[in-house]
């Protein structure tokens, strides 16, 4: 499978399993909710979760896929980059913030209200390109 077609299976669906390393070496797995932008995977995060602390550690990610009846699936590798905290509606985070939920959920009825949920939350945007795919679609 090719990146590419990993990708074009990852549009259809917005909910996976990031998978990272944890420091002893062992997977961890967090369930999510992603959007694939310019042919990334981008995923809203929280700064001190166990994801974001072993992505600053070790960049290496892996997304789980699966369509609904699970007969599909794909994996998809890449290395991390994790934007800066959001601070603030200036802050070129919360742009991406804004961007990436509103491609999984449309239009947020109040913008403001989100931008200081990301705030309070320590919101941050974790990206990847696709460098390796693997799966039955």
């Amino acid at each position: 499978m090719t990146p590419e077609e990993a990708l074009d299976f990852a549009r259809a669906q917005s909910r996976g399993t990031v998978l990272t390393i944890r420091r002893h070496g062992r997977p961890q797995a967090s369930n999510v909710v992603y959007a694939v932008l310019d042919d990334t995977i981008q995923v809203s995060v929280t700064d001190g979760r166990a994801k974001t602390a072993n992505l600053r550690r070790d960049p290496r990610v892996a997304m789980h896929v699966s369509s609904h009846d699970f007969r599909n699936w794909a994996v998809l590798e890449g290395t991390a980059q994790l934007s800066p905290v959001t601070t603030g509606p200036d802050h070129p985070t919360a742009a991406a913030l804004r961007r990436v939920y509103e491609a999984i959920a449309g239009p947020h009825p109040d913008w403001d209200e989100f931008d200081r949920a990301m705030v309070d939350d320590r919101r941050l945007v974790l990206s990847f390109t696709v460098d390796h795919a693997y799966g039955q679609v």
